[in-house]
């Protein structure tokens, strides 16, 4: 597939258009970013490893029946996907008490939720940061259609159910994890984007030791050992 003009480059992926319009190829980036970009750094091989993750767990999903982007292995860093028609709304998906949850509703870091999992909706708009949304807001603005707006929420708890029940397998804890969804050509809604430890909070199940990119947020090192850690976990 030949690799075409770029299309746009964020914090960790660039994409290409190819010869087909209907495809594109994602490329994953070493650089790393938090606290909307105020931290930026290099991760020595997150690119190859966020793209082997996210591989394995697009193909897994896509095995029990959730619709995605991925159209296969391109390159060491970088992915086949379908086009989608982004909605301009991020789902959060969360298990367990952390992060900016634990500020707001003060539980305790690593407190299991009462009903997991709480979905969120986040407004994809960097001038305002990305701002939590409630369903009021969703309404008043308009970014997502109701009818989108639930596919999008079914699939994301179903993705909760598959991947917690494959992380615990695999003695990690799916903490919370962020998800972007679209439509494609067809108009069917498909999950895009990637799932990472730069997406997610993933912790060792019987240590409770953090192995995604809280490790660089937070500065407690050992940030290429904790992504080789989840790929070794997960490539079986």
């Amino acid at each position: 597939m030949i690799r075409g003009e770029k299309l746009y480059e964020g914090k960790a992926k660039i994409v290409y258009a190819t010869d087909d319009p209907d495809v594109y190829i994602q490329d994953f980036k070493d650089s790393a970013t938090a606290f909307d970009g105020q931290k930026k750094g290099t991760i020595g091989g997150k690119g190859r490893m966020n793209n082997a993750i996210s591989s394995r767990l697009f193909t897994l999903l896509e095995g029990n029946g959730i619709a995605t982007h991925y159209l296969g292995a391109e390159s060491d860093t970088a992915m086949r996907i379908r086009r989608l028609d982004m909605f301009k709304v991020e789902f959060v998906v969360r298990n367990v008490a952390a992060g900016s949850l634990s500020k707001r509703i003060g539980y305790p870091e690593g407190t299991l939720l009462r009903k997991p999992p709480i979905v969120e909706y986040y407004y994809k708009d960097d001038a305002l940061g990305d701002p939590l949304l409630c369903m009021a807001h969703l309404e008043e603005l308009q970014v997502i259609s109701p009818e989108h707006l639930e596919a999008a929420t079914v699939a994301a708890k179903h993705i909760n159910s598959v991947l917690r029940g494959f992380f615990a397998e695999r003695e990690l804890t799916l903490v919370d994890f962020k998800l972007e969804f679209g439509t494609d050509a067809d108009g069917v809604v498909r999950l895009g984007d990637e799932i990472s430890p730069d997406t997610c909070r993933f912790w060792d199940a019987a240590t409770g030791e953090k192995l995604d990119k809280d490790r660089f947020r937070r500065d407690l090192g050992g940030v290429e050992e904790a992504y080789a850690e989840v790929l070794r976990r997960i490539s079986d």
